[in-house]
């Protein structure tokens, strides 16, 4: 069974497991703010999982890269996609454990699809306030790679999504086509993803891309869902990670609101947009914030 990591600081408690580097359970005073899943797995729609080196989806799997077109694994078959990267199946080494910390790293080596070489950290820090989740990858590798990253927390704020509150301070929506992949970028005002201002989710079923974040006055971007057991709310600096993706609602198969701050929208390794290029030798890092309300 995967190694289970416990993470303790006043009323936060969190149990971060090997497999996937992910975020298993996190509670405040007794109340679950994430959905959890058993210790032995397995991981139920990514829940909790770190998406590197790309979120969301390369539409065919297959992207050109440096003028060399190379083909993915198709692992959502449905779609003909390849999904969530490369490393929200494997087991990460532990390589730091304090009472509420724990460092991870995993390194990823050149496969077909992905012929680059990276080395991943990533640092889940509890305190009072919340997890704090930092990834920092490294491209050690003899030539450029494209990178982008997201994790997959799916809040919880009560049994029945469709009775969230939701805020998602966007200006924009990526509308997607019938494979998941961009379509239009559209203007929220006038469509059903409008949650610039709090309103209740309803039988909305949301699985959408958001960018034109607006950061708050401290300059972190805060997306929140309350319910009848409170709130939840994921931050981040909108500069380093400038879209997200909120998947969810009743009916939509799992418990919980997955919200997933981006460094790239879907689909970035063939469009480009926002998408980071490593050169040998250079570091990104990547952070956020889940927190009680």
């Amino acid at each position: 069974m995967p190694r289970q990591f416990i993470l303790r600081d006043g009323d936060m408690y969190a149990e971060i497991s090997q497999f996937a580097a992910a975020v298993r359970v996190l509670r405040h005073d007794g109340r679950d703010l994430v959905a959890d899943w058993p210790p032995e797995g397995p991981v139920p729609f990514y829940s909790g999982t770190l998406l590197a080196p790309w979120p969301n989806r390369v539409g065919g799997a297959r992207y050109t890269f440096g003028g060399v077109t190379h083909r993915l694994a198709a692992n959502e078959e449905s779609r003909g996609n390849a999904l969530h990267g490369l490393v929200a199946d494997v087991r990460w080494s532990p390589v730091e454990i304090g009472p509420a910390h724990v460092r991870l790293a995993h390194t990823v080596t050149p496969v077909p699809g992905y012929p680059f070489a990276l080395a991943l950290r990533v640092l889940h820090h509890l305190t009072s306030g919340g997890l704090t989740t930092t990834l920092t990858a490294e491209n050690t590798g003899e030539h450029a790679a494209p990178y982008g990253c997201a994790p997959h927390p799916w809040l919880l704020a009560g049994e029945d999504a469709g009775e969230y509150e939701l805020l998602v301070p966007a200006d924009r929506v990526l509308l997607p086509d019938e494979r998941m992949l961009p379509a239009s970028l559209e203007d929220v005002s006038g469509t059903p993803y409008d949650f610039r201002e709090p309103r209740r989710l309803g039988g909305t079923v949301v699985d959408h891309t958001f960018t034109g974040l607006r950061p708050g006055a401290d300059g972190l971007t805060r997306v929140r869902v309350r319910g009848p057991e409170g709130g939840v709310e994921v931050s981040w600096r909108a500069s380093v990670l400038p879209w997200a993706q909120v998947c969810g609602g009743t009916g939509s198969g799992y418990r919980g609101l997955a919200v997933e701050p981006m460094t790239c929208p879907p689909d970035a390794f063939n469009s480009g947009t926002d998408l980071i290029v490593l050169q040998p030798g250079e570091t990104t890092e990547t952070s956020w914030t889940i927190s009680p309300l």
